[in-house]
């Protein structure tokens, strides 16, 4: 079975363990199909060499591969320390200031206007919560903690929080100039950190311009949590990032709360990527625990676009044993988790295009020697639209534009396929018939669903058919 062969996609991290020619082969080699470039770690040389790996990559495995470019957004960090890292003790004093080296007594942090934000008695967590500490007083910008929960913490670490007080812009002036150094190389996907609501996503839209990309909006806020109706209507798709999400909300709340956000971006048609700590003990170990080979399955089970590997390829001793490992349990999950998938949500579709893809689904599951369903789409909303609807076999989605491939990269088992523009219907169907023939993707004489526009590429998708590969089209 090759890596297509999972109707899951997966995204690997690139960073120091894997920004190498070789590695990047060998994670497209052990499933990734994206590749995230997470803005705020490296230079802007580093993530410009990334970018152009994973260009090389596709260019020697004739797949399309996606790069996704995932700004820093508001987020609070520390300073630097010393000692990096520091411990911190139960009962320590420890102060956030706007400015200056930090040490035992306190740090820096990125944001100096958090002293205006805060109140006496708000909860402020580091590291991802290992670390709690509790506002004392403020006075002159400088807020005074106390230490309730002890442990280490590094240079650059995350300040957690409330995110409703933070008076920090949706995309900040490190937001854009990322952004626009991205969207220059190409970036196909960009992930905004740190949504609060509907208005963020506008705002990042806008920054784009006349250039203009999906969007992914991490959902790791509880005002994004409460907005998520508001967002999932402008955002091309979703995150459930349950690291700042757990330290936002009660940890107990997030395994639910990830099924619901995975039946809402279902329900709308949008692809969903579920993150954070997947195979976390592989960053140091080569093989998973049996709780994360479950977290893994759940993911799959729960009907997630796609999962994420962060650390474990970013910075990780075992980067490719942790993408074959997440490929593996995908594919198992897959082929005998039938019985414990998640339900299709209710068919609500309104709009022809909608109506059609979950007809082409519908005939795919129950006619049962359908090998495949293809589609011709110039803007990959077809192919979305399948991939929603889960059928029981593989998309091929013919798309003219390199960049829409790509951009396709994200949805659950869509293969995109490279396509000419066609004279008419009768040659859409024939360069399809053709495409799944030369590239040994459906044998002569099997069914397949076609789904497409009729004229081609100049209405909605409108025109269903069920096409025998190989014979004559009529």
């Amino acid at each position: 079975m090759s890596p297509e062969d999972t109707r899951i996609k997966l995204v690997c991290t690139l960073g120091p363990a894997s920004a190498t020619p070789k590695m990047v082969r060998g994670l497209v080699e052990a499933g990734a199909s994206v590749f995230r470039i997470n803005l705020s770690h490296g230079s802007p040389e580093d993530h410009a060499r990334s970018f152009g790996l994973v260009r090389e990559a596709e260019a020697g495995s004739g797949r399309a591969l996606a790069v996704l470019a995932d700004l820093p957004g508001p987020k609070v960090r520390l300073g630097s320390l010393d000692p990096d890292p520091l411990r911190l003790q139960p009962g320590q004093r420890f102060q956030l200031r706007p400015g200056g080296p930090g040490d035992a007594r306190g740090a820096s942090t990125t944001y100096p206007g958090l002293a205006g934000d805060l109140r006496e008695g708000d909860r402020v967590l580091l590291a991802d919560g290992a670390v709690e500490l509790v506002v004392t007083a403020i006075s002159d910008g400088i807020v005074e903690t106390e230490c309730l929960r002890g442990g280490a913490v590094s240079s650059r670490q995350g300040v957690n929080v409330p995110a409703d007080r933070l008076a920090l812009p949706a995309v900040t002036d490190r937001d854009r100039e990322g952004l626009a150094r991205m969207l220059d190389l190409g970036a196909d996907l960009v992930a905004q950190s740190f949504v609060r609501g509907p208005d963020d996503v506008q705002e990042l839209r806008a920054a784009m311009g006349d250039r203009q990309a999906p969007i992914v909006a991490k959902i790791e806020t509880k005002p994004a949590v409460e907005s998520i109706v508001g967002i999932l209507g402008v955002t091309d798709g979703l995150m459930v990032a349950r690291g700042d999400l757990g330290v936002e909300l009660p940890m107990e709340e997030i395994p639910l709360l990830q099924k619901d956000l995975l039946r809402s971006a279902r329900a709308a048609g949008l692809p969903v990527i579920v993150a954070t700590q997947m195979l976390e003990s592989m960053i140091r170990a080569p093989r998973p625990t049996r709780a994360e080979a479950t977290d893994v399955a759940n993911a799959v089970l729960d009907g997630a676009d796609a999962i994420m590997l962060s650390g474990e390829t970013a910075v990780g001793e075992y980067p490719f044993e942790a993408a074959s490992a997440a490929t593996r349990i995908a594919r198992e999950a897959e082929s005998r988790g039938g019985d414990y998938r998640a339900a299709a949500p209710p068919c609500r579709h309104t709009g022809e295009a909608a109506a059609v893809a979950h007809a082409a689904a519908s005939i795919a599951r129950e006619h049962g020697e359908a090998a495949a369903i293809a589609c011709y789409t110039e803007t990959g909303r077809t192919a979305r639209l399948l991939s929603a609807e889960r059928p029981g076999c593989p998309i091929y989605a013919f798309i003219p534009d390199e960049a829409t491939r790509r951009s396709t990269a994200l949805l659950w088992g869509v293969t995109a396929v490279p396509a000419r523009t066609p004279a008419d219907t009768d040659d859409m169907i024939a360069l399809m018939d053709e495409g799944l023939r030369e590239r040994d993707l459906v044998r002569p004489g099997q069914p397949v669903v076609m789904a497409a526009s009729s004229p081609a590429g100049r209405t909605t998708t409108n025109m269903l058919k069920v096409h025998e590969v190989g014979s004559p089209v009529r």
